[in-house]
């Protein structure tokens, strides 16, 4: 996509006051009155000042009431307007006839260089040094406001177009260096965006959007791209960093290499642009080019002043939204990788997340969510806060999380994951704390065995709508060391709903955690209402549902939210046995699993099922001392599970021709969709499973 960004802005840096003219979009920026001509037989008047610059906003008017720069207390009339008295500067006497330091008007507004008074819709000349001070303030206020790169371009481009120049292009590196690193490759320019003044303007200070403006010359200036040669007229002029009228013969003869060839002979002459290199704290990156009409004022020396220091606060501003956007990156990096990318799609459950984070300024936090497949198609459900919303607390968080999937790929209960949890946060330091609720969810037993660390209590929707806090220990939070955790196990119907969330959901500076967990039950019932009491709410929308409850002064904190919807195997699909460990367990074991398939309607499975089983069960009693445990699960694919007391994990490896054994996993590995392995409290579990015909 084009990154150059061409727009037609009528504003500077502030909105139109009430009363202004129509082309000084700052309000009376530049509404200075025009000085006084010099009368018959009075001296010539000295000035302490620079020389006087150029006005930039065409039609200025007369300062109106409430502007920015207006005086307290003033009002808003129709009439003459009386003028306050002033001290007179110094080095200007008080003119005869006239109060002390009151200046007289000029009855024709003519310009006290050329001669002619101010054409419509063109802008008048900065009459004193104060003009260009109020601009210059303003100016940078608009570009500090911005934080990320657009929003300073944006800022530098509508604060000096209309007012300081009629057109200006901004050229940034390509790539823009970040911090301080040196930067490789030739240095290229690259045009970001241009602003021009727009051609026609209405008497309402609006654009005239009906006809579109002919192109003028300034449009057709500026290529996209320039490579900055060594040594070249460009390059040089970069390096003296201070801004330079295009008049001079350094500034003309770099013009064709940032403009492109040809574009240059559309630059108006005497001294109406101004080339000013952009650099940062170390290096220049990037240039503007501001430009007048041929029709218009030219600059003033004191314009290079001005050009100067739009272009030091620009390029301090994109340095720093640089290294801003870095940083902002980096935090999304981090708490992207922290949370899962994709939730697994265990048998028996189905699964939905959301994770808000604090602010955009805040964009790591310590909230956590996971779903981890166990043994026995089984599924852990966690949910946790560390305390913090920094990058130490998105990183204790990962540690957290990578130590809870490793205890729970031990197939460890629920309250032991949270006690090795604790001491896990002790070893981290003294001062890591954190919430934490571990969930084990049985499909086929239609149960749930949670635990619970000083987490806020989950939230069951049955499935006729009625949404219920459930009941569990609170213990104390991770990380306080010398406690215990007490596990209960609950019913999990089917058709109900699981709400796992962190403390920012229910939690904020304008209500209390159990005012919260009411609004949040309530506001489930009211979602399960609107399917009816058969029929549960879609999973994805429940939980949009459940965040739209947040108000503007509830985003405290980050959120992690995790949805589980129970369906359950019913016990029609489920055969379970108990295999003594002798010689005559596979035999067995195939007898009673072609008789399952048979009961299923799944016959053309017997042979692949049969033999893969026989492999799996030989091994299992080879070793075992207690009984062997078989059990076929029938959902969308055929999953065979095999349990015995060993904890020894089996390896795939490739038997030789002279062994007589070693060949049952290479032929699970080649006819299973999918097999694996896992170690249990009480030994292992070896399944595969198969897809259903």
């Amino acid at each position: 996509m084009d990154s150059t960004r061409v727009t037609e802005q009528p504003t500077s840096f502030e909105r139109p006051q009430a009363g202004a003219a129509p082309a000084d979009p700052c309000g009376a920026l530049l509404s200075t009155p025009t000085p006084p001509r010099a009368a018959p037989g009075l001296p010539p008047q000295a000035r302490t000042g620079g020389e006087p610059g150029t006005a930039v906003a065409s039609g200025a008017a007369p300062e109106p009431a409430g502007s920015e720069h207006s005086q307290p207390g003033a009002e808003q009339s129709t009439g003459p307007q009386t003028h306050r008295p002033r001290p007179v500067p110094e080095a200007i006497p008080a003119q005869p006839g006239g109060q002390p330091g009151e200046v007289p008007p000029v009855s024709d507004g003519q310009d006290r260089r050329t001669g002619q008074g101010p054409q419509r819709g063109m802008p008048t000349p900065m009459r004193r040094d104060g003009d260009r001070l109020r601009f210059v303030g303003a100016a940078t206020r608009r570009i500090a406001r911005g934080i990320d790169l657009d929003e300073i371009v944006m800022g530098l481009c509508r604060a000096t177009v209309p007012t300081f120049s009629d057109a200006i292009l901004v050229y940034l590196r390509d790539p823009l260096p970040v911090g301080d690193e040196r930067p490789t490759g030739p240095l290229v320019l690259r045009l970001r965006r241009t602003d021009r003044i727009p051609a026609e303007r209405d008497t309402e200070g609006g654009f005239m959007p009906a006809a579109q403006p002919e192109p003028s010359e300034l449009d057709m200036v500026g290529s996209e791209l320039c490579e900055v040669r060594p040594g070249s007229a460009l390059a040089e002029v970069l390096r003296g960093v201070r801004p330079v009228f295009t008049d001079a013969p350094a500034a003309r003869a770099a013009l064709p290499e940032l403009l492109g060839e040809g574009n240059e002979i559309v630059v108006p002459g005497g001294q109406r642009a101004i080339l000013a290199p952009l650099r940062g704290r170390r290096r220049v990156i990037g240039a503007a080019l501001f430009l007048r009409r041929p029709d218009r004022l030219a600059f003033e020396t004191d314009d290079l002043l001005v050009a100067a220091q739009l272009a030091t606060h620009s390029a301090l501003g994109i340095d720093k939204a640089v290294l801003y956007g870095r940083e902002a990156y980096i935090a999304d990096e981090l708490q992207r990788t922290m949370l899962p990318e994709t939730l697994p799609q265990p048998t028996g459950v189905r699964l939905a997340s959301r994770y808000l984070p604090a602010a955009e300024t805040a964009r790591v936090g310590g909230d956590w969510y996971d779903a981890i497949p166990l043994p026995g198609s089984r599924v852990a459900l966690v949910v946790g806060d560390v305390m913090g919303h920094s990058m130490t607390s998105a990183a204790i968080m990962g540690q957290l999380r990578t130590t809870a999937q490793t205890l729970a790929g031990l197939d460890l209960p629920p309250q032991e994951v949270l006690h090795h949890l604790d001491e896990q946060a002790q070893r981290l330091g003294t001062d890591r704390m954190a919430t934490c609720l571990y969930a084990v969810y049985d499909p086929v037993s239609h149960r749930i065995t949670i635990a619970n660390a000083g987490h806020p209590p989950p939230v069951l929707l049955h499935l006729g709508g009625h949404a219920e806090v459930l009941r569990v220990p609170a213990g104390a939070p991770i990380g306080v060391g010398g406690v215990d955790f007490e596990a209960v196990e609950l019913d999990a119907p089917a058709g109900g709903t699981l709400l796992l969330y962190t403390d920012g959901l229910v939690e904020s500076r304008l209500r209390d955690v159990w005012t919260g967990i009411e609004q949040l039950r309530e506001k489930l019932a009211a979602t399960a209402q609107l399917t009816g009491p058969d029929h549960p709410p879609p999973l994805e929308a429940l939980c949009d549902e459940v965040l739209d409850m947040l108000g503007p002064g509830d985003r405290d904190d980050d959120i992690a939210l995790l949805a589980a919807r129970f369906d359950g195997i019913a016990p029609s699909d489920v055969a379970y046995w108990f295999l003594e460990p002798e010689d005559a367990a596979p035999g067995r074991a195939r007898r009673l699993a072609r008789r399952a398939l048979a009961r299923w309607g799944m016959e053309d499975l017997t042979d692949s099922v049969e033999l893969l089983v026989s492999e799996v069960v030989t091994n299992a009693v080879r070793y075992a001392s207690r009984p062997v445990t078989l059990r076929l699960l029938r959902t969308d694919v055929l999953r065979c599970e095999v349990g015995d007391d060993v904890p020894q994990l089996p390896r795939l490896r490739q038997a030789r021709a002279t062994d007589e054994g070693g060949r049952g996993l290479y032929l699970v590995n080649r006819l299973a969709r999918r097999w694996g392995a896992t170690r249990l409290s009480t030994g292992k579990v070896v399944w595969f499973e198969l897809n259903r015909g």
